[in-house]
């Protein structure tokens, strides 16, 4: 019987699906768990091995638990609306609900064919409105909701009305303008208008005029991290800052919930520290400062106000809304030239440029509200508008920053510190306040902090105040790929369509490229847009992360027509307990996520306020470059030892034509018609190509297709080989060399059972107690790594059980079958065809999961070296259970032990229970 792959494969991947062995059921009496990978984005390029990588270890996980007794969810499906998708059909021609299908298609077929247990019983897509009604209700219900801070949790907007017709808004501060503030009656004396607009700056998703990346060729707004050196991250078109009517969900609201979550759930240190940097909580003071001979007051969040009295100048953001009533004419034309510069710069290039000193100064002077001293008013692309109140104090003494901003602008510093101040290095260790100020002086930062503060609010001029450097989340975009928002506009006002409306369907329309004046593309769609008599359609669609925020909820009940997800259900499957992806999703979708999960925990529609119990970040698969060198000015390729001898150029070659290092000469003549004619100059017969270690990218011809290795080697061995690269979490390179490996591996456990000449092998015997020593300490070692995703190890474990019971001519039922069902995880098919030929009817996933006794394990017996004089001559097996007289008398019987004594009576025999026995004559 020959190990044919391809055919046991095919076989078993077709008995699945119409089986459906995969399939879910929400009613069960196991214990749960979710496993889940992210939402992939189904590319046109298709999967490279790269992409597996994640999905073999969930896959191996959620098959490992099901052998464990759980009822495991595992579903799959496409995160299929967004930006990627409407581009490709740009440039192509084609409508993206075409060849979004086409793309889903392709990866379904790849997914496949490496075996995955995915239940596609629950499959869905977020471009299909029968999702998207509920991305839609749910951006409602934020809508309509506002985030009690008393209560710390969202709130019905209609009881914020109840509030506000009883006492105003005195017990709750306004999030959108922290000055307004009113009275019952004075809430009762406003007009529609003017209610709506102060509802608007409660709700948990509104609507405001804000400064964003507007990417004109893209015809969208793009996020933060979609903008790279001042163009688009994708297709490197020019972006500026363009102020724009967006919509917004309130996450800052949710910020220290989101903090203290961090500590309830399962994610690594390095997550947890981006997710916490990118909150960025921080605790100071809000200080006012008037303006020189102006009506204008400049308000400052800082956290450090013990350093108020070292005060040197002041920093706006350049798009500070008093820039311009600050500025003096003598200043106005370098303003605006500075300011048309800062427009093309990202903010995470503004950031992070922190040696690039840029600003202008505005002309005008602050009144330092301690001292009364005068500070230059700048501005400076490093404040950004968005965080705190977009302008800071600079403390030169006590800030690098502010030193070296100073020091380009010679800007005079005061020294203020006590101490002779060198002028070459700030010192932030100390506390910059004036020997002037009297009680402050000398006393440790916390008080003085505390002292300022409690100063700072007698005086009237500032108070206590929690700052986040997370924004609130923009959540439009002028594209047409994406989810309508369920809102029309009436006299500028902007209404909740009614739920029985729902689901908005997204036009299918021709042509899909942006409306006028920087609307979205279905403004052009005049037929939809307009509805009734006066009120129009929002033409924004939401972004791409909408879909992912919830998407994990809707696996657990994904047919239901009445609510987004039974509560029953919800209930049952909860948290998802494994959640796998890579480390690029860091602060956006997961944020979002966890955002939308405590929304909806707050609104009584789960039970929980945390979505992923568990993260881990797979690693990334790097590709392993290789490059042929061709002698200049010829079609001539010289072998990588012997390249030196020549004046070559560097080429890329496909690694698809290189075995290992060696290049497929014949194919790489065919591979392109320049090279047909190529010449080679080799070493010992053989091209040797130059190899990188790199990403893996199709411009580098490093890519490898799953499909190619597992029509060659099959998908149990891509599997398992993957594994075997390295731990998950970890970057590696891929070799398709070492797969070989892997394959030889599963070639010798086939033959356990059957040989190609003696055909089938496996026999009822007893198991000795040898061939049941390999066997639990493979179960306890396979199970342990299980549990702790190690699974490189486990498959190194499996090659060394298989070869200790190949070394065995171990053929045993009672062995070979327990070692399958561990197996069948990693390599689902081989295990499946074998457990099938061993006689049994149901899947091998329904078999009982071996159990570990330590009684097979115990070692009764050691391997004793025996020296004569300290020098080792033989090894002695001997029973773990005799006594030290016992194991003199049978050392000295040994015919090795009596051939070195030559008839001497040792002189005394010196034993290390457990380690050694040294005969000294």
């Amino acid at each position: 019987m020959e190990y044919n792959f391809r055919a046991i494969e095919k076989k078993w991947q077709a008995h699945w699906q119409s089986t459906e062995v995969y399939k879910v059921n929400n009613n069960s009496d196991k214990p749960k768990c979710y496993v889940l990978d992210m939402f992939p984005y189904p590319s046109g390029a298709g999967l490279h091995v790269g992409h597996p990588l994640g999905y073999i270890a969930s896959d191996i996980y959620a098959r490992f638990k099901r052998l464990k007794g759980f009822n495991v969810l595992h579903p799959m499906g496409f995160d299929a609306f967004g930006l990627p998708a409407e581009q490709y059909a740009l440039e192509t021609g084609q409508h993206p609900a075409v060849t979004t299908d086409i793309n889903i298609k392709s990866f379904r077929n790849q997914l496949d064919n490496i075996g995955f247990c995915f239940d596609w019983s629950r499959e869905f897509r977020t471009s299909d409105p029968s999702f998207y009604k509920w991305t839609q209700w749910i951006f409602l219900q934020l809508f309509n909701s506002w985030f009690n801070r008393l209560e710390q949790k969202a709130m019905p907007i209609s009881e914020l009305i109840q509030i506000f017709e009883k006492e105003g808004n005195r017990s709750h501060v306004c999030p959108g303008d922290r000055k307004l503030g009113f009275t019952a009656a004075e809430w009762s004396a406003m007009d529609e208008v003017q209610q709506r607009d102060v509802l608007m700056h409660y709700r948990l998703a509104y609507l405001a005029h804000a400064e964003v990346n507007w990417c004109a060729e893209l015809g969208t707004v793009l996020a933060n991290d979609e903008v790279v050196n001042g163009v688009s991250e994708r297709g490197g078109y020019p972006v500026v800052k363009k102020k724009m009517r967006q919509w917004f969900l309130r996450i800052t609201e949710y910020a220290d919930r989101l903090l203290t979550g961090l500590d309830t759930i399962d994610f690594s240190d390095a997550m947890k520290d981006m997710q916490r940097n990118w909150i960025g909580r921080s605790q100071g003071a809000e200080v006012t400062f008037k303006v020189e001979n102006r009506a204008q007051e400049i308000t400052v969040y800082t956290t450090r106000p013990d350093t108020i009295f070292g005060v040197d100048f002041m920093v706006l953001a350049p798009e500070h809304e008093l820039v311009a009533a600050l500025t003096t004419a003598e200043q106005q034309a370098d303003v605006n030239k500075y300011q048309e510069y800062v427009a093309s710069r990202s903010e995470r290039e503004r950031l992070a440029e922190v040696k690039q000193i840029t600003g202008a100064f505005t002309g005008a002077y602050a009144i330092n509200p301690f001292n009364n001293n005068k500070i230059p008013i700048w501005i400076s692309e490093y404040v950004l508008a968005g965080y705190g109140t977009g302008a800071v104090m600079a403390v030169p003494c006590g800030d690098q920053r502010d030193f070296n901003f100073a020091r380009h602008f010679n800007i005079p510093i005061t020294n203020i510190i006590g101490d002779a101040f060198n002028g070459e290095e700030a010192n932030p260790t100390k506390n910059a306040v004036l020997s002037n100020s009297g009680a402050y002086t000398g006393m440790p930062m916390k008080e003085a902090m505390d002292a300022i503060n409690d100063e700072i609010e007698k005086m009237g001029i500032g108070k206590r105040q929690v700052n986040y450097k997370m924004r609130d989340a923009g959540f439009s975009r002028q594209r047409y790929w994406g989810e309508p928002f369920p809102i029309y506009y009436k006299n500028g006002l902007a209404y909740p369509l009614p739920e029985d409306q729902l689901p908005v369907e997204l036009p299918h329309v021709e042509n899909y490229k942006p409306g006028q004046d920087g609307e979205g593309p279905l403004s052009n769609v005049k037929e939809w847009v307009n509805l009734a008599e006066g009120e129009i359609r929002e033409t924004n669609t939401m972004p791409g992360y909408a879909g992912s925020s919830w998407y994990f909820l809707r696996y657990m009940d994904p047919h239901n027509n009445e609510v987004f997800c039974n509560r029953k259900a919800s209930d049952y499957w909860g948290q998802v307990d494994l959640y796998i992806g890579g480390t690029e999703h860091a602060v956006g979708h997961l944020l979002y996520s966890r955002m939308w999960t405590k929304f909806l925990y707050d609104v009584d529609l789960i039970g929980f306020d945390e979505p992923y119990k568990k993260l881990v970040n797979q690693g990334m698969i790097g590709g392993s470059s290789r490059l042929v060198y061709r002698v200049k000015n010829t079609n001539t390729f010289v072998s990588q030892g012997l390249k030196s001898g020549y004046d070559t150029t560097e080429l890329y070659v496909d690694v698809n034509i290189v075995d290992g290092l060696e290049l497929d000469i014949e194919a790489f003549k065919a591979w392109r018609e320049e090279y047909a004619s190529a010449e080679f100059i080799l070493e010992d017969g053989k091209y040797i190509c130059g190899s990188l270690t790199e990403k893996m990218s199709k411009r580098l011809f490093n890519t490898v297709n799953p499909d190619t290795v597992v029509e060659k080697f099959g998908a149990d061995t891509f599997r398992m080989y993957e594994m075997f690269l390295g731990p998950l979490e970890q970057s590696k390179p891929w070799e398709t060399k070492g797969i070989e490996g892997v394959h030889r591996f599963l070639k010798k456990l086939w033959r356990l059972f059957a040989d190609e000449q003696k055909g089938w092998q496996v026999t009822d015997a007893a198991p000795t107690n040898e061939e049941l020593k390999t066997l639990h300490k493979t179960i306890r070692k396979i199970d342990d790594d299980c549990e702790r995703l190690s699974f490189n190890t486990a498959v190194s474990s499996f090659m060394v059980c298989v070869n200790e019971l190949t070394d065995l001519k171990c053929h045993k039922r009672a062995i070979l079958e327990p070692l399958l069902i561990l197996l069948t995880p990693y390599a689902p098919h081989v295990c499946e065809e074998l457990w099938h030929q061993l006689g049994h009817d149901s899947t091998i996933l329904d078999a009982p999961y071996p159990v570990f006794e330590e009684k097979y394990v115990v070692e009764t017996s050691k391997e004793y070296p025996v020296s004569i004089n300290g020098k080792t001559r033989t090894t002695m097996m001997l029973p773990l259970d005799l006594s030290q007289a016992e194991i003199e008398k049978l050392a000295l019987e040994n015919e090795t032990v009596q051939k070195w004594l030559d008839g001497k009576e040792p002189k005394k025999i010196i034993y290390v229970k457990g380690r050694m026995i040294n005969v000294v004559v």
